[in-house]
């Protein structure tokens, strides 16, 4: 069992040992024979990838094709991107022997940690998904779902006819506080309260200083030094609740995903502390922000088209869930909160044609899938219709990934992301107040202005 004492040890330790410089070398890859792309400098390369990304993945296919290889920090290693459903399939059905997620998320790791389910590959990655897995099953969703919808009418209840706001800032307050209740199953105030700032400053965190992990000299200044701290003081908060929950008289009433993966681990293989660590701020990283960005895009929308606000209305009335998860999804098209599926290749390889070394990172472009006309016509539209009563051709549509990697919580972000707007046009309309745009924000984007919107009480 981990003690308080132990975690500035674990702590450092983790990003030492997880920095892109001490991670697994991958073999050099040369040049000859990769797909075309733009000979700017790496760094160049590397800040367009992480700041400009909504116009630099359309950009490269009008300039290059349909695929296209960049140069990124650190070392410059290739990174070629598919923008076909029939690569994306190629890709997500890789032998995960040869196609290792774990390797090309590496950026994360001194966030994550080593036994993250995004950082792992192969045999690890398979016993923690299966670990993992009944937690996030249909019939752990429906007893989640009402703790969702208590949270989102608390957050809403706070809201005030007439008031304008950035629906970003209270997105994420909301999606936050079901991710401490219902994933970590906190519910003193007081830990709440130490808890929320640190995990806010972990969301936060920008691409710089995930750059950064990949220069050590750079660390010696504020903006990753304060990193590493408030990651201190966030362990030591998870590292005590992990403690105590294991210890807990209700441990085997609760229905939380901690307590469903501690009580779970007793009766076989069980997850140390520190890969409870990893797996709940995996959790958090992946399921925090990424929905919050959705649900803000999504209420920005109805709030500029009266017609589609008169239909989420009605569907709120009348328990029309299919609807407001067609408009959850089609905010996840139009508005991708990830760029890519990533993958490096741990032996050589063919994808679309391509003859690719080992060492080279593979991936299709999600936000050039969801825009390509003839994935989803008039692509520009903010249409939820694409959704209802079928789905978008396989592989055009991959906000989570696909294959054995698919997103372990895309069913979570649904359940909650259409419980949230029920609970929203249940009692509100929503106007869009001013234009808005991505901006890059950590791994995910987010609106530029935060999807400001007027509410006002039905």
């Amino acid at each position: 069992m981990t003690t308080l004492d132990d975690v500035s040890r674990l702590t450092s330790e983790r990003f030492r040992r997880m920095s892109p410089g001490n991670q697994e070398k991958l073999p050099p890859v040369q040049d000859r024979g990769l797909p075309p792309g733009p000979r700017w400098p790496v760094l160049v390369q590397t800040a367009a990838l992480l700041r400009f990304r909504h116009r630099l993945h359309p950009y490269l296919r009008r300039r290059y094709g349909d695929v296209f290889t960049l140069r990124i920090a650190p070392g410059g290693r290739p990174l070629v991107m598919f923008t076909r459903p029939e690569h994306a399939k190629e890709i997500f059905a890789g032998d995960p022997e040869v196609f290792h997620a774990g390797k090309a998320n590496g950026i994360l790791g001194p966030i994550m940690g080593e036994h993250s389910l995004l950082l792992q590959d192969s045999g690890e990655h398979k016993r923690a998904r299966k670990l993992l897995m009944p937690a996030f099953n249909g019939h752990a969703l429906r007893e989640y779902q009402s703790l969702v919808t208590e949270v989102a009418r608390a957050e809403i209840a706070t809201w005030r006819s007439g008031e304008e706001f950035r629906s970003l800032d209270r997105m994420n307050r909301l999606t936050l506080e079901v991710i401490l209740r219902v994933v970590f199953g906190v519910t003193d105030e007081r830990r709440l309260a130490e808890l929320r700032p640190r995990v806010n400053a972990t969301v936060n965190i920008s691409p710089a200083v995930l750059l950064g992990w990949g220069y050590p000299r750079l660390q010696k200044f504020s903006i990753w030094k304060d990193t590493i701290d408030n990651q201190l003081e966030l362990d030591r908060l998870m590292y005590a609740e992990i403690r105590e929950r294991r210890t807990a008289p209700d441990l085997h009433e609760r229905t939380d995903v901690l307590s469903r993966l501690i009580v779970q681990g007793e009766d076989g293989d069980q997850l140390s502390d520190t890969e409870l660590r990893d797996q709940l701020v995996t959790l958090l990283l992946a399921g925090h922000e990424t929905t919050a960005s959705a649900l803000a895009w999504a209420l920005y929308e109805a709030g500029r088209d009266p017609e589609l606000l008169a239909r989420c209305r009605t569907a709120a009335d009348e328990g029309d869930d299919e609807y407001l998860e067609a408009v959850l999804k089609e905010s996840m098209r139009l508005h991708p909160i990830i760029p890519m599926v990533v993958r490096t290749l741990m032996k050589p390889a063919t994808i679309g044609g391509w003859d690719l070394p080992a060492g080279t990172t593979v991936g299709p472009s999600i936000i050039v899938a969801h825009q390509r006309e003839d994935n989803h016509p008039d692509p520009w539209s903010f249409k939820p219709e694409r959704f209802i009563g079928h789905n978008p051709p396989t592989n055009t549509w991959i906000p989570f990934g696909g294959g054995v990697r698919r997103c372990i919580g895309a069913g979570f972000a649904q359940m909650e992301g259409v419980a949230v707007l029920r609970e929203v046009f249940a009692a509100y309309d929503v106007a869009a107040a001013g234009d808005d745009e991505p901006k890059v924000r950590n791994i995910t984007s987010v609106p530029r202005r935060g999807a400001r919107i007027r509410v006002t009480a039905r």
